[in-house]
Order: structure tokens, then sequence, then C-alpha cells
């Protein structure tokens, strides 16, 4: 899977012990789902849990979805069933909570390393301690295996004692860093959770946010989440337009053997048309992914 070109408008979390929740993913437009074996399943449902998500991972049926177990973290008495569970199952990647250092990103590289099925399977980091937030830069390197970030901002607001206020101005500064580290060694990097489901209007709010500093999607805990989060992370018509206009004076510009060109009074150079061509790259992505999630 390419984690460079792919959509993550929308990332959203799935209890590895709902069944009913787990076949309902299937049809839903989501870009990608974290199957969670972690937080949302209590202690005496996670063997089963395990046994029924490794199952689940089997059987497929998810489509061009991306697909993401987040397991127990390595200081619980968990982690090592959940990777000897859902290791033979080849999962696409795992996503490992409390990431403090590098030396526990290559700790799971390790586990994987020793499952034949898993050699293929990518990292994610939950993004959600302060330790791990000052480490950012060497947990983006930590493996050839990395592939993304998730922001844990309920857990980051916690340790920080930091209030969960509507412009997340405490968390800003946590949010960068993660974010410089992600785009330093071309990883994704999705922001965390909006705990009030039914509040479309702040759940829009913090994608713009998200979505403005750089996020390439937002994690969701409920598919009515969804809609709001497609909508915001992909580009609007007047972008897709303004990236065409851009690339066409551009090309107009270099072919009467000017070096820059001027749309709407704003001066356009090579990093202008590089933006506006992800763009649309980006838009024709989603395009694809949503025609391949609905057949």
């Amino acid at each position: 899977m390419d984690y460079t070109s792919r959509p993550f408008r929308s990332v959203l979390y799935i209890p590895g012990s709902k069944s009913r929740a787990l076949d309902k993913a299937r049809q839903l437009p989501t870009d990608a789902i974290i199957f969670d074996l972690e937080d949302a399943v209590a202690a005496g449902e996670k063997d089963a849990a395990r046994d029924l998500l490794a199952k689940t991972l089997v059987d497929g049926g998810y489509g061009p979805r991306a697909q993401i177990v987040r397991i127990n973290a390595f200081d619980t008495d968990w982690a090592e069933d959940d990777l000897a569970a859902i290791g033979p199952a080849a999962p696409q990647a795992v996503l490992l909570p409390k990431v403090n250092d590098a030396d526990d990103i290559m700790r799971l590289e390790a586990r994987l390393d020793g499952i034949p099925a898993a050699r293929d399977t990518r990292i994610w980091a939950m993004m959600e301690t302060c330790e791990g937030v000052l480490n950012a830069r060497e947990i983006a390197a930590a493996s050839p295996r990395m592939a993304g970030f998730v922001l844990g901002t309920n857990d980051l607001a916690k340790e920080l004692t930091a209030r969960l206020v509507p412009d997340r101005g405490p968390l800003v500064t946590s949010l960068s860093l993660c974010l410089l580290a992600a785009r330093a060694r071309g990883l994704v990097c999705v922001d965390g959770v909006y705990n009030a489901f039914k509040d479309a209007d702040g759940l829009r709010a913090e994608c713009v946010q998200g979505r403005d500093m750089g996020f390439d999607g937002k994690t969701l805990i409920h598919p009515a989440q969804l809609e709001i989060a497609n909508t915001v992370y992909a580009p609007a018509e007047d972008e897709l337009d303004l990236a065409r206009r851009q690339i066409a004076a551009f090309e107009a510009a270099e072919a009467s053997g000017e070096g820059v060109a001027v749309v709407d009074g704003r001066i356009v150079e090579n990093l202008h048309v590089e933006t506006a061509r992800k763009t649309i790259a980006r838009a024709e992505a989603i395009l694809k992914l949503e025609k391949e999630s609905a057949a």
C-alpha cells in the first residue's frame, strides 16, 4: 500500500470486540479503519476480541480502506498475545499506543520481523505522551516499517494537565512537533478525535484547524462524523480551480521564457505549481478511493 498518495481524511475507530460494528465498517465511507484492541475493549473481553479480529482480517471485505490494528501497549499483559493472534492474519499495519521513544518502535519491529505473515506490516505510532512528543523525530525515523502518527489528544491533554478548549491552544505545540517529525520522514499524520460526536459544528471547526495545520485527516469515534471529515479534508472546488489555473499560467510563462506567472494578482512560482499538482492528485486519489469503496 502506497501511504504517500492514498487519502486518510477519515480514520474510524472500530472496537475489535464488536462483530456487528466490524461487519458494518465494510460499507462505511471511511478512508481508513483502526481496529481497536486497546481502549475500546474491556479487560475481560481481550481474548475474544483478538480472536474475532484475527478471523475478521482473514475474511477481509474492506475493499480499499486502509486497515490498522491498534494493539495494547507493551507495558500491559496483553500486547504479546495481541501480536501472536493478529500477526498470522497479515495485518496491513499495527498501531502501537503510548510510544515514548524509538526503542518502543524497534521492539515492535523485532516482534513483527519474527512473524512471517507480517513481513509487509507497517507500523503506526500513537503520539499521546509528553515524552513521545519530545522524541517525535527519533520515533519517526525508528524503522523502515514506519508509516504514520496518530495523535492521542485526550491522553496528551491529561499528561499536560491542559484543558480541552475549542481552539486547542494548549495542544498546538505538541501537534506541530508531531507534524514536523512526520513530514520530515514522509509519514502520514492524523489528528486526534473529537469527543462530542453529536456536535457537528465543533467537529467541523476542529477538522478545519487540523487541515489548515497540515494534518492528513481526522481520527473519528462515530460513523456520524465521517461526512464532515471527508468533506473538510478534501480539496474544495475553488481550490482545484485555482490549482488548474496556476499550472496553466506557469506553463504558459515557461513557454514564453518567463520564470514566474501571475494568477489573481499573486506570483506563481515552481513551489506553488508543485502544491497545485499535489492538490489535484489528492482529489483524484479521493475520487478513485470512493469509486472503489462503492464497488
